[in-house]
């Protein structure tokens, strides 16, 4: 594994790269200067921390590992980097010993959004079929420490999506059969799909609660990417989605909320106020931010605890337009010591329909429309029992999540 000093960023939006600065790193600091050309076209790949500016500027250290938000984005973290870190020992070097450019440079060409890193030090991928109950099976051997032979497979399959549990950026046919390595270049019959597999916590009906999850979501009115529940020889199935920062042949820039703000992720601290105001000073669209209060209802009264700051993203287009992300990673989940990750009107503990409707006053909605949006997620919510039986939900969990749902609301 080769030591990189210097990285050079570009945007790729489709198939032209367009520089957009480089990465360097002396003395265990990142340096990040930006591309002359590319503060004239204007484009704000990350506005609050990152401006566009001339000079040459040395990052800052926290919480990022010495990357700047943007940056951090591109890379896995969770089962990505527990993949990466088992590689790295296994040529011989401690996790430790890896620099944040080493990362970027894992990276590559294909990482999620629309940044790319060069040199590119991908793993290669095939384009040979793939079968996902082997590769569940493969994963649970990582996750318990053995089977090193499939590191290289599952590495090239990871690509640099983020998060604790196990997933694979895979290419879907339209009849849903047909399954190749998706994280690099797809043949046309293909489309962009990232699938999730349990981890050693995860009952083996993960995925189908959160498919469930998915449809109640739709329901409520969210904006959401398309779903779908691969079938399992052990579990009630293999939860996935449709990428949504791939557009046919076009690429998306992705920016999560952590990565804009700085704000560590682990260290839960932000408000859904704070979550509006930044939407609503990116997106300047009312209509965004009507989202992101859905999203927030969606997440309370669904007890989706685990709503951290790396869980909301905006995506930007060529022309610099930012919208927010379709929602992800929505399930039946705890945050902190049992709290919602992110705050609502500065409760945590037990947010109420009070605090809801503060918030949605708080972030210009009308009274009539927070009201709408509150009665369409109970209404979507309130299906949960008979869908969640229609997907093999176990019983105990169909009495566990249906009895706390009854409670929130």
């Amino acid at each position: 594994m080769k030591t990189v000093r210097e990285i050079k960023v570009g945007l790729c939006f489709g198939k032209n790269i367009q520089p957009v600065g480089r990465l360097a790193m002396r003395d265990q600091i990142v340096y990040f200067e930006y591309d002359d050309t590319f503060i004239q076209h204007g484009l704000e790949i990350s506005p609050f921390r990152l401006p566009l500016r001339g000079g040459v500027l040395n990052l800052p250290t926290r919480p990022f590992e010495g990357l700047a938000g943007v940056f951090n984005d591109s890379l896995p973290d969770g089962w990505g980097r527990l993949l990466f870190d088992r590689l790295a020992r296994s040529q011989g070097m401690l996790p430790s010993e890896i620099s944040p450019l080493d990362r970027l440079a894992h990276v590559g060409l294909y990482g999620m959004g629309a940044l790319v890193y060069e040199p590119d030090n991908s793993p290669s991928d095939s384009h040979e079929p793939i079968d996902l109950d082997y590769l569940a099976t493969q994963a649970e051997e990582i996750l318990i420490g053995s089977s090193a032979d499939v590191l290289q497979e599952l590495l090239a399959l990871n690509g640099s999506s983020a998060g604790a549990r196990p997933k694979a950026l895979i290419g879907v046919d339209e009849t849903y059969s047909k399954i190749t390595f998706g994280a690099k270049q797809l043949d046309h019959q293909y489309t962009p799909w990232l699938v999730k597999f349990s981890n050693s916590q995860d009952g083996s009906d993960a995925g189908a609660i959160e498919y469930v999850y998915a449809l109640m979501a739709k329901e409520a009115g969210l904006n959401m990417p398309a779903i779908h529940l691969f079938d399992a020889k052990n579990g009630a199935g293999y939860f996935a989605v449709k990428r949504f920062d791939r557009h046919q042949d076009q690429r998306l820039h992705m920016h999560t909320a952590s990565g804009l703000l700085h704000n560590d992720f682990r260290i839960p601290s932000l408000d859904y106020e704070d979550l509006a105001g930044l939407t609503s000073i990116l997106t300047k669209d009312v209509r965004e931010v009507e989202k992101l209060f859905r999203l927030a209802v969606f997440n309370v009264l669904a007890h989706n605890r685990d709503d951290h700051a790396k869980n909301f993203s905006f995506l930007m287009d060529s022309t610099g337009e930012w919208k927010l992300a379709p929602a992800y990673d929505l399930t039946f989940s705890s945050g902190p010591n049992g709290e919602q990750s992110t705050m609502v009107m500065g409760e945590g503990k037990k947010p109420s329909l009070q605090h809801l409707k503060k918030l949605g006053l708080e972030a210009n909605l009308s009274k009539s429309n927070i009201d709408e949006i509150i009665e369409q997620t109970q209404s979507a919510l309130s299906k949960w029992t008979t869908l969640a039986k229609n997907h093999n939900v176990s019983n105990s969990n169909i009495q566990l999540i249906s009895k706390t749902l009854n409670e929130i609301s």
